[in-house]
């Protein structure tokens, strides 16, 4: 379904971008499916996190923390007070991941895949400073986020196995994909060089949603506990899908597990696995 469905989309997809109405819709489209429904949180907000955590009663048997904020050009802050990228692309996936585990875990085979990026191995020890605005820079903050991600899946998989837990954790990249995240005017496309030249050109060079797509579904159907997946050639921007390269921070177990409890402290969620 998805390589049909999204690729149907992708026109969409590459103009305004796909909402959740569009993509809901096109999961009508496929005969037999007659139940959907749409859920707004927002990642930047712990209180929204919380509150959809007590809206969703039902198991979930998988869940892919793909939301993401790229590069904003200035600091700016979640309703919390946490740097943008570091609060959402992390602290908001581990919120969510903790805080609906019960739902996961009321599953047999519950997956969790986190979304990375090739950017994480600009990734710095520094990492637990969260992005301080003193030495605020959109790549290397959004770089620190995706080592983040990549730190969270790979502890998350460790405290299951630890805990005789059924659930799995992986981290996925896209490689370069062309959705409209480059043209979003609060990231990248605050810049009129990505958004007037970079994202008309990328669907050229790069690929598009669908392909960035499939490294998530390759994980959760063939993918090990602990394993990054993603495209193989161009510098891992494109092409076939296979294990990822970790940096070196990405491996460092205290680091992953330093960031862990200080995730903890600053969202209040404990994981009971």
């Amino acid at each position: 379904w998805v390589k049909a469905s999204v690729g149907k989309w992708k026109q969409v997809a590459l103009r305004r971008g796909i909402t959740g109405r569009d993509v809901a819709q096109a999961i009508l489209d496929v005969e037999g499916i007659r139940d959907v429904r749409i859920e707004q949180v927002d990642l930047a907000d712990q209180a929204s996190i919380k509150d959809f955590s007590l809206r969703l009663t039902e198991p979930v048997d998988v869940l892919i923390n793909n939301a993401g904020v790229m590069q904003p050009p200035h600091h700016r802050q979640t309703t919390d007070g946490f740097e943008l990228m570091f609060g959402t692309n992390h602290l908001g996936h581990f919120a969510l991941t903790g805080r609906i585990l019960p739902n996961l875990l009321a599953t047999p085979y519950p997956r969790v895949v986190t979304i990375s990026s090739v950017a994480h191995k600009s990734g710095t020890a520094k990492v637990l400073a969260g992005n301080p605005p003193q030495s605020y820079k959109p790549y290397r903050g959004y770089s620190q986020s995706k080592l983040a991600n990549l730190l969270f899946a790979t502890e998350l998989d460790r405290r299951a196995r630890v805990a005789g837990s059924p659930l799995i954790s992986m981290a996925a990249h896209p490689g370069v994909a062309a959705t409209s995240l480059v043209r979003d005017r609060e990231g990248m496309g605050a810049r009129w060089l990505a958004r007037r030249v970079a994202s008309p050109l990328m669907p050229y060079v790069f690929h598009g949603p669908d392909e960035g797509a499939q490294p998530i579904l390759y994980a959760l159907a063939f993918g090990d506990p602990g394993g990054f997946y993603g495209p193989k050639q161009l510098f891992e921007s494109t092409g076939r899908i296979g294990r990822s390269k970790r940096s070196r921070l990405a491996q460092d177990p205290e680091l992953a597990k330093a960031l862990w409890q200080q995730s903890e402290t600053q969202t209040g969620v404990v994981f009971n696995l």
